[in-house]
């Protein structure tokens, strides 16, 4: 019989619930016993929500407090040495510091440590919008099990009557997405010393009475060389036969195997799942492949695990009709494309979604539904299913034909871009001037990425608002407060560029999306970013365009407050289309072009009510680039273009930046410099400047704001600390482009570490910009003052 599968839940809870109970363990609001308790509820309920709806393999050890990378470090004790881990067992203090870092504690204060420690660096889940915890291998670093968070998960799925799959993170993969800190040290040498614990957790599962287990080994579907092929395949010869009993499926995704085909074919495994929503046509490759041996099956994730539109069920099912004539049912298993992990949970849950639009979507539980439908159709034809197909067919008519998508206005203007609205009227080296003259910086210009703190407070007006407490005129009286509070700091502390603090908005994308047409919303179709850090991404379900401006107003205000520049804050359409769920009738570079014209159409009000500095944050760019190289030129076109096309309308002398967060800039620097803004900020305190490297090597033009502390952990970094971060810039950039910011928006963070951490940034900045000044008047040159420093 054909099965229905899935490769991964969400962890999150229908409501947050996960959310809650790390954010109050953190504050010390709970203990660790009452986190534990609320990880356990919210697995167990996916367990039996799986089970109830006819899924049959269930996964477990999918659940995670923060990441399921960090799991895997925890697992194997790939644990950094300065977290001066010795102990057998990981404890939760540990497994926390390492994804948050550790403050040292304030005098007289009794709890926690006065010790401090960096985090470990984070960065994108391949093309996602997820974020992992990237392994570090240090030299000397031994492998041990620390954690046995597999079989304890996959114990308690037998009390409740499941024999789950256990999925782990498949071994090959995991050294790949980690980092060496030693230059000597080759990630791939490292995999005998690795492989040992994997036989023991695939010998012991087996022992319990596990059946089958899924190892995720997307590193297939990159552009890998013969050695990680080689890599792979000894690998998985000695997992095999580690376990003989256990069937091992191997699970790729986001993207077709193309030439590792041959190579996915022939590992000596029980099963492999394919992407068939991202690379449908692979389908044909593998079934006509001669490597497909009798005992393999194939998982076909034909449910998409990354978007919220319903399945066309008439083309999933022809997907799995094709594959069970070939291959018969009993080698076929139906499920999603990739864990559902990226999904909202519950459709159920959105009351007040449109019924029209509502019918068109699927999130994670509807999803299971599907998968469960055409298992049975592949069991039974399709009369067994008959009803469910003819609902989705109307579904589907209904969402081709409905009105409510097409705008001939929209389209219209589409039509007529023109190159020249892509550019700005002089190169860079002329616009510069011509800033420098009208905002008067000083050397080392300090600013920050754009929001402060939203506090509580801050989101109890908002519920507020919208439950009718408070009129729209008292929340707008309360949120210039905010404002001017927010800016008469700025000034205090002496940024030189200062921002409004963005208090009006909820999150970066959905505030901008709100305001657009073509835009609908969810009350809870939340997925997880990182940690407790979760995202509520709106859906494009139709042509987008900006009715009336949407920011203009606050950043207007703001600078009525002041005489210091003040940036106009607004999000890229990269961004805006990377992080939300959108529409897939059209292709996505065409959705970009019609958010960068309402997004330019905002620039050019911005302009004119005196807003002399612009930013347009794009930290989705690197996301969106394609896994394989081969597909990068043509991504990289388009996206560049709609920067352009966002960014170019206004004059000379108003100066653009850009924010880009998590980006390995070193493969397409060109294309950076393509987008021509003025001043790109970046992420690279945890990598401690190791990005630069990048613009270093392409020489890059313009200025450049390198993060100079990490706002991702709760840490209050050191004036030195920043100094020395700044020195390193300083090898790499002259003086007249380095600007001084932190890593990224201060929203997450709370005012009480965002003030010192500010206060000693700027401070930082100007002890610098001091020692520059004193060099030069010692009559020697910025590069020899620079060596000095």
């Amino acid at each position: 019989m054909a099965i229905a599968t899935n490769l991964g839940f969400p962890r999150i809870g229908p409501r947050r619930e996960l959310k809650k109970a790390l954010e109050s363990f953190w504050a010390g609001e709970s203990n660790q016993d009452a986190l534990v308790s609320e990880l356990c509820r919210i697995r167990n309920e996916n367990w039996r929500l799986q089970k109830e709806l006819g899924i049959q393999h269930i996964p477990v050890n999918d659940s995670s407090l923060y990441d399921h990378v960090l799991d895997t470090c925890a697992m194997v004790g790939a644990i950094p040495s300065r977290f001066g881990f010795a102990d057998d067992r990981i404890d939760v203090d540990t497994y926390f510091a390492m994804a948050r870092g550790v403050s040292p504690r304030p005098d007289g204060d009794s709890r926690g440590s006065r010790t401090e420690v960096v985090a470990m660096e984070m960065t994108k889940w391949f093309d996602t919008n997820y974020h992992y915890i990237v392994p570090e291998f240090e030299s000397g670093m031994k492998f041990r099990l620390t954690s046995h968070k597999p079989l304890s998960e996959f114990r308690s799925a037998k009390q409740l009557g499941i024999v789950g799959r256990t999925v782990l993170l498949g071994p090959v993969t995991f050294l790949l997405l980690g980092k060496a800190k030693d230059p000597s040290i080759d990630r791939l040498a490292l995999l005998p010393g690795l492989l040992p614990l994997y036989e023991e957790i695939l010998s012991t599962l087996s022992a319990e009475g596990a059946e089958w287990i899924q190892l995720d080994e997307p590193c297939l579907v990159l552009d890998i060389d013969d050695e990680i092929r080689t890599a792979l395949s000894s690998a998985y010869a000695r997992l095999v036969k580690a376990a003989p009993k256990l069937k091992v499926l191997v699970a790729t995704y986001f993207e077709g195997l193309r030439d590792n085909l041959s190579a996915a074919l022939s590992l000596p495994v029980a099963g492999l799942h394919l992407d068939l929503v991202r690379a449908p046509t692979q389908l044909d490759q593998v079934l006509n492949s001669n490597l497909l041996h009798s005992g393999m099956s194939l998982s076909l994730g034909v449910v998409d695990g990354r978007n919220i539109w319903k399945t066309d069920l008439e083309r999933a099912l022809g997907l799995v009709e094709r594959t069970v004539e070939t291959i018969g049912t009993n080698r076929v298993m139906v499920g999603p494309s990739c864990s559902l992990l990226h999904c909202p949970i519950d459709l159920d849950l959105e009351a007040k979604l449109e019924a029209e639009i509502k019918n068109w979507m699927a999130f994670a539980k509807q999803k299971l539904q599907t998968i469960a439908t055409l298992a049975k159709a592949a069991n039974g034809g399709r009369g067994s299913v008959q009803e469910a197909l003819s609902e989705n067919a109307a579904a589907m008519e209904s969402r081709r034909s409905s009105a409510r998508i097409h705008s001939n206005e929209v389209k219209s203007r589409v039509g007529k871009i023109t190159e020249e609205q892509r550019r700005r009227a002089k190169p860079y080296a002329e616009r510069r001037t011509i800033q420098t003259r009208q905002l008067r910086l000083p050397k080392l210009p300090t600013t920050t990425i754009g929001s402060f703190p939203q506090t509580p407070e801050l989101r109890a007006l908002r519920a507020n608002l919208k439950a009718g407490k408070i009129t729209p005129a008292q929340y707008e009286g309360l949120i210039k407060a905010e404002i001017q509070k927010a800016v008469r700091f700025q000034e205090e502390i002496g940024l030189d560029v200062l921002v409004h603090g963005e208090f009006e908005r909820n999150d970066m994308v959905e505030y901008f999306g709100e305001q657009l047409s073509g835009f609908c919303f969810t009350q809870n179709g939340w997925v997880q970013s990182y940690g407790s850090r979760y995202v509520k991404p709106p859906v494009v379900f139709g042509d987008v365009s900006r009715p009336k401006p949407i920011t203009v107003g606050w950043s207007a205000y703001a600078q009525s407050l002041t005489a210091t520049p003040i940036k106009g804050m607004l999000t890229g359409p990269v961004t805006i289309l990377q992080w939300s769920f959108v529409r897939d009738d059209q292709p996505r570079s065409e959705t970009c072009k019609q958010i960068a014209l309402a997004i330019r159409d905002e620039v050019a009000d911005l302009e004119a009510a005196g807003i002399r500095v612009i930013q347009i944050d794009e930290p989705a760019f690197r996301e969106g680039l394609p896994l394989r190289r081969a597909d990068w030129e043509a991504y990289l076109r388009w996206a560049v273009d709609s920067f352009r096309l966002a960014a170019s309308g206004v004059r000379d002398a108003t100066q653009v930046h850009t924010h880009m967060c998590y980006s390995e800039f070193n493969d397409f620097m060109d294309s950076i410099a393509a987008m021509d803004a003025d001043v790109i900020s970046i992420e690279s305190s945890r990598s401690q400047m190791e990005l630069l490297g990048a613009f270093r090597r392409f020489k890059y033009p313009n200025e450049i704001g390198p993060g100079v502390y990490d706002i991702h952990s709760p840490r209050v970094p050191r004036r030195e600390e920043i100094e020395q971060l700044l020195r390193k810039a300083l090898e790499v950039l002259s003086p007249d482009q380095l600007w001084v910011n932190p890593d990224c928006g201060l929203k997450t963070r709370r005012w009480l570490e965002v003030k010192p951490s500010l206060i000693a940034m700027v401070q930082a900045a100007r002890n610098l910009r001091s020692e520059l000044q004193n060099a030069t008047r010692a009559g020697r040159s910025n590069r020899t003052g620079l060596r000095q420093l």
